[in-house]
């Protein structure tokens, strides 16, 4: 689903400039489609270690970066980050969603520290929030594959990411000071390797439960759960459930005449 959004985020951008772009949330799939793009310079900022080394290792590996490329570990509850820097792009993907994780109840205030950056162009790309009461067998097995995942952080002590409508980011981002000029749902289909990229991470996090008499009957659910899922998705062509949304804002609070 990735490279789609990333194709509408370039059809809506079309000839305006990506000379300077800020990775906002960065991940290895973003910066490796932002460094595809025909900029002068990118910075990408995260605030988890881990992915700071793996995406800087990534970038680095195929060749020397730029002088005005960087990776930047923080987080945006940090006043000082990027102070004065703004770019002709800065694109949000799965930043809002993360933030849980990192910066808890800072949410509200997200769009409003990224405005700060914004000379041309924001994108934010995320996930609508799962149903509460899934209808179907495919979104009953989705929204399980899930709770399994929220229930297994919490019990490793960790913050579940927590996901926000398209009507949320659009009434923040417009609070902001920024005008949204497009925003678009694009259905979820998802597949055996969604199952498996889920459900390995939660076996990553049985293995480290605190009470180690949960470990064995949670690693057998989680096997049950992926099996279900696995035939759950061969009996419908993959599992259509939930939505992702692409909103495109500009720092241009009235339309120009």
């Amino acid at each position: 689903m990735g490279d789609l959004l990333f194709d509408h985020i370039a059809q809506l951008h079309g000839d305006r400039s990506w000379a300077s772009v800020l990775d906002a949330g960065t991940g290895r799939h973003s910066l490796k489609w932002v460094r595809s793009l025909p900029t002068e310079r990118w910075v990408a900022v995260t605030a988890d270690r881990d992915m700071a080394r793996s995406v800087e290792t990534d970038a680095t590996g195929e060749g020397p970066l730029r002088e005005g490329d960087r990776v930047v570990l923080g987080d945006w509850t940090d006043a000082t980050l990027l102070a004065g820097e703004r770019f002709d792009v800065v694109l949000a993907d799965y930043l809002l969603g993360a933030v849980d994780g990192f910066a808890p109840y800072f949410q509200h205030r997200l769009f409003e520290r990224l405005a700060r950056h914004v000379a041309g162009r924001l994108y934010v790309v995320g996930l609508e929030p799962l149903p509460d009461r899934p209808v179907n067998e495919a979104e009953r097995v989705v929204t399980d594959i899930a709770r399994m995942r929220d229930a297994l952080l919490l019990l490793c002590r960790e913050r579940p990411y927590r996901e926000f409508p398209l009507e949320w980011v659009r009434h923040h981002v417009e609070r902001a000071g920024l005008r949204v000029v497009s925003e678009q749902r694009f259905r979820n289909v998802l597949g055996h390797g969604w199952v498996d990229r889920q459900l390995d991470m939660c076996a990553r996090r049985v293995a480290r439960l605190p009470d180690e008499s949960l470990r064995a009957p949670m690693a057998a659910s989680v096997e049950e759960l992926r099996a279900r899922g696995h035939a759950v998705c061969d009996a419908h062509n993959g599992l259509r459930c939930g939505w992702d949304h692409v909103l495109a804002a500009e720092w241009r609070p009235h339309p120009v005449p």
